[in-house]
C-alpha cells in the first residue's frame, strides 16, 4: 500500500514524496481511515512506528479541506452570504508531556505541511511567553503544546480554544504519570464538547482507560503489535552486576560501541550529572539531560549530540522522554525505572523504525522484583547474564527487600491475574 490510497491531497502527498516516505507503517495504515472518517480513535502502538504521522497526516487533510471550503465560502460571502471563515484560529490541539516530544512533533508538522499556508505555535515551559503570545496573534491553526504552559496562557486570555475540531493526546500515558490530570481536566473545560479526539500512547493501563471513558466518543480502538511490547527488532540484555561495578561496565560497554551515539537512563537528575562526569573522566564524550537543565541548554547538548561531538547522553526518563535521535545504537539502564511502563519507552528510543538497536540493562540483585514486573507487563523473559570481567559476587550480602520475598512474589502475581480477568 502507498500513502496515496490514504491520503489524497497533493500537497501532502509532495512533502511525503520529498521526505522519501514509500508506505505506511502498521499503524498509520490503521489509523489515518477512521481518523479521516470523523471518528474518535484510541490508538497503542511500540515507540518508532509512526505515530506522529498517523494522526498529523489526516488531520492536516481535513484541515486543507476546511480551507478549500472556506475559499469557496468567501466567493459566496461576495455575493452578499455570512459565512464565517476559520482561517487563523486554532482548530487543532496536540498535547504532549515533554518539550522534547512537542520539539519532534512541530518538527513533522513542518515536514508535512511544507507546502501549505498552514501554521503551527509551539507551546512550554523555559521560554518566553510574550513570544508565544505573539505567534497566537498572527493567527495559526495548530498548537502543539505541554499541559501547563498552554493552561497558563488559558487563564491569561492569551488564546482561545473555542473554534477547537481537533484534539490529540500523544504519549498520554507520561501526560498522567507526570502528573498533568488536574491540567488536563481544566484545558478540557475550555474546549468545545463537539470535536474528534485522538489519543496515542505506546503503553496502556487502568488509568489510561479511565481517561478515554471521559474524553472519546464510541472510539475505534487499534493496536498495532501487543500492547506495551517492544519492537521486533530489538536485542535486550540483562547483565547482573553488583551495584560498585554498574559505572565501571557501562563504560566498557559504551568504548564498545566504538562513539555510536548511546543513551544511558538515570532515576534521578543528581545521578545523571555524577554518571557524566564520570563517563568524561574515563574519555567518553558525555552530558547530562534533565529538567533542571535550562530549555536553551537542553537543545544545545542535543544539537552537539546530534552533530556527534557527544556519544553519550545521560537522561532521566522525565527529561528523555519524546526524544527521537537517528540511529540510536544502545540504551543502557543504569537502574531498573520504578515503573516498568517506563521501561518499554526506555527500550523504545532504539531500535526504531525497523531499525536494529540494543538496549542493556544493568541489574543489582536487589532490582529482581522490578525485573519481574517488567517481564509481567511485556510477556517476555529477560533472563540476567554474567558480563565478562564484571561477574557478580556471590557472596555479597544483598540488602533485605520485602517486595524479593517469596511471598510478595505471589501477591503481585495474584494481583496482576485479577487485572488481567
Amino acid at each position: 500500500m502507498s500513502f496515496s490510497a490514504l491520503i489524497s491531497h497533493p500537497q501532502l502527498l509532495s512533502a511525503l514524496a520529498e521526505l522519501g516516505y514509500q508506505q505506511p507503517t502498521a499503524v498509520q495504515a490503521q489509523a489515518i481511515p477512521p481518523i479521516l472518517a470523523g471518528h474518535d480513535v484510541m490508538a497503542g502502538a511500540q515507540t518508532g512506528t509512526g505515530k506522529t504521522a498517523a494522526f498529523l497526516l489526516p488531520l492536516l487533510q481535513q484541515l486543507l479541506t476546511t480551507q478549500a471550503d472556506n475559499q469557496v465560502d468567501d466567493q459566496v460571502d461576495d455575493q452578499g452570504d455570512d459565512q464565517v471563515d476559520d482561517r487563523g484560529e486554532i482548530q487543532m490541539l496536540v498535547l504532549v508531556p515533554t518539550r522534547e516530544l512537542a520539539t519532534q512533533v512541530a518538527a513533522s508538522f513542518s515536514d508535512y505541511a511544507k507546502h501549505t499556508q498552514l501554521k503551527a505555535a509551539l507551546v512550554y515551559g523555559g521560554v518566553s511567553v510574550s513570544a508565544q503570545t505573539k505567534t497566537f496573534k498572527q493567527g495559526v491553526e495548530v498548537v502543539i503544546a505541554t499541559p501547563g504552559r498552554l493552561l497558563d496562557h488559558l487563564r491569561q486570555g492569551n488564546l482561545h480554544l473555542n473554534k477547537l475540531k481537533y484534539l490529540v493526546f500523544d504519549e498520554a500515558d507520561r501526560m498522567l504519570d507526570m502528573g498533568f490530570a488536574d491540567e488536563i481536566n481544566a484545558i478540557l473545560q475550555r474546549l468545545p464538547k463537539q470535536r474528534q479526539t485522538l489519543l496515542f500512547s505506546a503503553t496502556f493501563d487502568d488509568k489510561i482507560y479511565h481517561l478515554t471513558k471521559r474524553l472519546l466518543n464510541q472510539p475505534k480502538r487499534i493496536v498495532v503489535d501487543n500492547l506495551n511490547s517492544v519492537a521486533e527488532p530489538l536485542e535486550q540484555r540483562v547483565y547482573a552486576i553488583d551495584p560498585e561495578r554498574k559505572r565501571a561496565a557501562a563504560v566498557s560497554l559504551l568504548k564498545q560501541q566504538q562513539g555510536q551515539a548511546c543513551l544511558v537512563f538515570s532515576r534521578t537528575k543528581v545521578a545523571a550529572d555524577e554518571l557524566a562526569q564520570y563517563f568524561c573522566q574515563q574519555g567518553l564524550t558525555a552530558h547530562a539531560f534533565h529538567a533542571d537543565l535550562s530549555q536553551a541548554v537542553r537543545e544545545q547538548v542535543l544539537t552537539r549530540y546530534q552533530q556527534g561531538e557527544l556519544s553519550v547522553l545521560v537522561a532521566t526518563d522525565v527529561a528523555a522522554r519524546g526524544l527521537d535521535i537517528a540511529d540510536l545504537a544502545c540504551v543502557i539502564n543504569m537502574e531498573l525505572p520504578f515503573n516498568a511502563q517506563d521501561y518499554v519507552h526506555r527500550v523504545g528510543r532504539t531500535g526504531r523504525a525497523g531499525k536494529a538497536g540494543q538496549a542493556i540493562t544493568l541489574l543489582a540483585s536487589e532490582e529482581e522484583w522490578r525485573l519481574e514486573e517488567i517481564e509481567a507487563l511485556i510477556d517476555q523473559r529477560l533472563a540476567p547474564q554474567w558480563l565478562p570481567e564484571f561477574e557478580p559476587d556471590l557472596t555479597r550480602a544483598v540488602p533485605v527487600d520485602k517486595k524479593n520475598s517469596r511471598g510478595a512474589k505471589k501477591r503481585r502475581a495474584k494481583k496482576r491475574g485479577y487485572r488481567n480477568q
